[in-house]
């Protein structure tokens, strides 16, 4: 089987303004790298319709996959997967077209992001959020993460309306 075909966006050559000093970039966390390789798997599950399990041993394959959250790979990927109807329903309520229609990498984008707001309490729904639109900075077209960022800010209101209300009723106060 060959390499997923989803690889993140080059940054453009220098990639520094003139007037800021470079960056070391930081390394990834265990949990980005799990997003990372779990969309990889998802988007070849909305091209191909392969086996969930063919496509996760063809991702631990990769280099680097000892290098993620082995866990929540498993959960972000066959959850994804499992529930794929139940978070395109979530997701229908906030696109603009069937979730058929998205493109493959915001739609895999999207799906990890409902999956994580439904299924990963533990996780705050704004880091949810601004880790799928890093994703999809990553993997996605030029405006895709500004996409994903309202169409999960819509869904986090459905999914943790409590969550929700009480940021709203803070940056009101604060």
């Amino acid at each position: 089987m060959t390499e997923s075909p989803v690889k993140p966006q080059q940054s453009p050559v220098g990639g520094q303004s003139a007037n800021r000093p470079a960056r070391k970039p930081q390394a990834k966390s265990t949990r980005r790298r799990s997003r990372e390789l779990a969309l990889q798997g998802l988007y070849q599950w909305l091209l191909s319709g392969a086996d969930g399990a063919e496509i996760e041993a063809h991702i631990r394959d990769q280099e680097g996959f000892e290098k993620c959250d082995r866990p929540h790979f498993d959960a972000l990927l066959h959850g994804s997967i499992r529930e794929a109807t139940m978070l395109d329903a979530v997701l229908a309520r906030h696109v603009d077209r069937k979730t058929s229609l998205l493109s493959p990498v915001e739609h895999g984008v999207l799906m990890i992001g409902a999956y994580e707001l439904s299924h990963c309490i533990d996780i705050p729904y704004r880091v949810v959020i601004n880790e799928a639109v890093e994703l999809a900075k990553s993997f996605g077209g030029t405006d895709g993460h500004k996409y994903v960022n309202g169409v999960l800010d819509k869904a986090a209101a459905d999914l943790r309306p409590v969550e929700v209300k009480a940021r709203n009723d803070a940056r009101r106060a604060g």
